[in-house]
């Protein structure tokens, strides 16, 4: 754009979102920032109008973490922000580069509790990497350049951008920016040789990957060094889609209800590699897998932000390093001969096969999850994206559905529930030739259930595979470990979901006994359509191998002999 040339400050504003390279936003309108919608009408950015701000806010944070560059949401001020808020909380725990503009009241307004005003870098503080408002539009420009890389430098995670009304329609003359670039890290030679040395010293070695920052490219790299040094790695909660599980040095993820022989190996090994991940909560296994702050084991730990270094772990060696850098730089590495622990590698990932076969499982009911997850992984693409939200119906996926593509697995470490609907909107909105199948529970699935219509909207064949149990599950399973038999606030009404996806004009199919799987299956992916399979599980069915009145029993046992 012409520098002489005076723009709308919404104009100016979209122009820099395609001087950024956005191709697609998510929105729900609101009259806060109608000067940008009107600068959006003639562009080539893909708007997507969204059922509320909190799938909105998701969907722009599924195509971050698919791509690693901004996803970008446009909600209104006010009760619009509050409501996207869900989704910039996912984008900070789970390190996705995100930018969500929020409309604000006039400038004149400010400070007067004006309607629906808010005090965004209040607000969003503690869950942003960066607030800000912007008074003037010919800082637009400038602002906007900062936050696309706030947004994906170090540790990436969301920025908010408050725009007053305003300034959207004040005409201004300005320059545009420049396109962000992304700094790359890596390693330097002294401290890859000092890695070479501990490798070639350990006995046990084991890596774990996780974070984000990565790409297909990094994600390859890193398989030919793990195979090169036959090492046992393992994903991070939630992070699958880093390491094929048909890889043979694969050993497994760590989330929840993890193999045990896995986390013993861990335990045991001598040389600890972390890649990219925070080793949080949920993989540490309540921060309990490695002391804090030194753990037992050899901590090496990469990680592209410098403050994530020892801010839990003191480590051994600390490598401040993008996983894009760090495997790049691996390359340069030559393997020891022999390689002391290559058949602990082999029984590694033999054990991860064994607790990853869905065969010998049964569950109460006549719908059997093993089968159907057999069902799933005989008839789907291996490069299919997975969604979820949070509950106990992911276990389903996470443990018995081989992840082999990078950029294939939509799920929050947040654990925040009704993710999976519209991530997978988001994904199939990104890339249409892909499969996307939405993994859900009944209570998860109603958190964010209207995006059903966005996806109708838009014509994103998407197969949403419902597990109903009548009840927040996940809930229950942790009422009964506590109060057992003292049930109080997780039963649910369910409505008949097959009817609800006819009712938004996509396919629905109701499925109760195994063998209806897979011919609804089957139907559902003929359709063309969004599609819902509304499967009935046995309320009992609360883990692949146990049942809440088992967990009852167990309670109350336990509670006995006090």
């Amino acid at each position: 754009m012409n520098a002489n040339t005076a723009r709308t400050g919404g104009q100016i504003l979209v122009d820099q979102l395609l001087v950024h390279g956005v191709e697609q936003l998510f929105c729900v309108p609101g009259e806060s920032f109608l000067a940008v919608l009107d600068a959006l009408h003639d562009g080539p950015i893909a708007v997507s109008v969204c059922r509320q701000e909190g799938g909105a806010a998701m969907m722009a944070e599924a195509q971050g973490k698919l791509t690693g560059r901004p996803g970008v949401c446009f909600v209104t001020r006010g009760p619009g922000a509050t409501n996207a808020a869900a989704g910039v909380h996912i984008a900070h725990q789970d390190s996705t580069p995100l930018l969500l503009f929020v409309g604000q009241v006039a400038r004149g307004a400010l400070g007067r509790e004006a309607f629906q005003e808010l005090d965004y870098g209040a607000v969003f503080a503690s869950m942003a990497k960066w607030v800000v408002q912007i008074d003037d539009p010919q800082r637009l420009p400038e602002l906007v350049s900062r936050a696309f890389h706030v947004a994906t430098s170090g540790r990436p995670g969301p920025v908010v951008i408050a725009l007053p009304e305003d300034v959207l329609t004040q005409l201004a003359v300005v320059a545009d920016a420049l396109p962000y670039a992304v700094t790359e890290t890596f390693p330097g030679a002294k401290q890859l040789a000092e890695l070479a040395l501990r490798l070639s010293q350990a006995q046990r070695p084991f890596v774990i990957l996780g974070g984000s920052r990565w790409s297909e490219q990094a994600v390859q790299q890193f398989a030919g060094f793990a195979q090169a040094y036959a090492l046992p790695v393992a994903c991070s909660f939630r992070r699958q889609m880093l390491f094929s599980a048909e890889h043979p040095s694969y050993a497994g993820d760590l989330g929840l209800g993890v193999n045990p022989q896995l986390l013993a190996r861990i335990r045991a090994s001598d040389l600890l590699i972390l890649v990219g991940g925070r080793l949080s909560e949920v993989p540490s296994q309540g921060f309990e897998l490695l002391d804090i702050p030194a753990p037992q084991q050899t901590l090496v730990h990469v990680h592209a932000d410098a403050d994530e270094l020892g801010k839990l772990y003191r480590a051994a060696q600390s490598i401040n390093a993008t996983p894009q850098g760090f495997a790049q730089a691996l390359s340069t590495l030559q393997p020891p001969a022999p390689i002391a622990w290559a058949d602990g590698t082999a029984q590694a990932h033999e054990d991860f096969l064994r607790w990853s076969d869905p065969t010998p499982i049964r569950i109460p009911g006549p719908l059997q999850m093993g089968e159907v997850m057999q069902q799933l992984r005989h008839v789907l693409p291996a490069d299919t994206i997975f969604c979820n939200g949070a509950g106990n119906f992911a276990t389903w996926v996470h443990r018995f559905w081989p992840f082999r593509a990078f950029a294939s697995q939509l799920a929050p470490t947040s654990g925040s529930m009704g993710y999976g609907l519209p991530a997978g909107v988001g994904a199939k909105r990104l890339w249409p030739q892909r499969e996307v199948v939405v993994f859900a529970g009944d209570g998860d699935f109603l958190m964010h259930g209207q995006e059903f219509a966005t996806a109708v909207q838009y014509g994103l064949p998407i197969l949403v595979v419902l597990l109903d149990n009548a009840m927040y599950g996940t809930i229950r399973m942790h009422q009964e470990r506590s109060y057992p038999g003292r049930i109080s606030g997780t039963q649910l009404k369910n409505p008949d979901f097959c009817a609800y996806a006819h009712a938004f004009g996509g396919h629905g199919e109701r499925v109760v006994h195994t063998e209806e799987f897979g011919p609804a299956l089957a139907r559902a992916r003929a359709s063309g359509k969004p599609a819902i399979l509304h499967c009935l599980l046995d309320p009992q069915a609360i883990t692949p191998s146990g049942t809440l009145q088992g967990l009852r029993d167990a309670a109350l046992k336990a509670q006995a002999g006090r």
